[in-house]
C-alpha cells in the first residue's frame, strides 16, 4: 500500500452492510446508509505528550471498530475506498469473541 497515516491518524476500510433484512427484503443501494463499522488497515506512530514521548495508539491493524456517521475523510488508494480519521473519532473496538 502506498499510504501510511501519520501521528494519531488511522486508515479504515468500511465493512459493507447486509443487502438483505432479517425478513428477506433486499435493500437497494439508494436506500442504504454508509456503515459505521470498519476494519483498521494501518495506523500512525502515535501522538506526542507534553514531555515529548510518543504515546502509541490503542487500535492496531485488523481491529474491527465502530465510528461516528460523519467521522473521517474519504480517500481512494489503489482503486479502493478508505477513511482516514483520528483515533479520537473511534468510539470503540468490536470484540466478536466476547459476545
Amino acid at each position: 500500500m502506498k499510504f501510511r497515516p501519520l501521528h494519531d491518524r488511522v486508515l479504515v476500510k468500511r465493512v459493507e452492510s447486509e443487502e438483505k433484512t432479517v425478513g428477506g427484503i433486499i435493500i437497494p443501494d439508494t436506500a442504504k446508509e454508509k456503515p459505521m463499522e470498519g476494519e483498521v488497515i494501518a495506523i500512525g506512530s502515535g501522538i506526542r505528550n507534553e514531555s515529548g514521548a510518543i504515546t502509541p495508539l490503542d487500535v492496531k491493524p485488523g481491529d474491527k471498530i465502530l465510528f461516528g456517521k460523519w467521522s473521517g475523510t474519504e480517500i481512494k488508494v489503489d482503486g479502493s475506498d478508505y477513511l482516514v480519521m483520528k483515533e479520537s473519532d473511534i468510539m470503540g473496538i468490536i470484540d466478536r469473541k466476547a459476545a
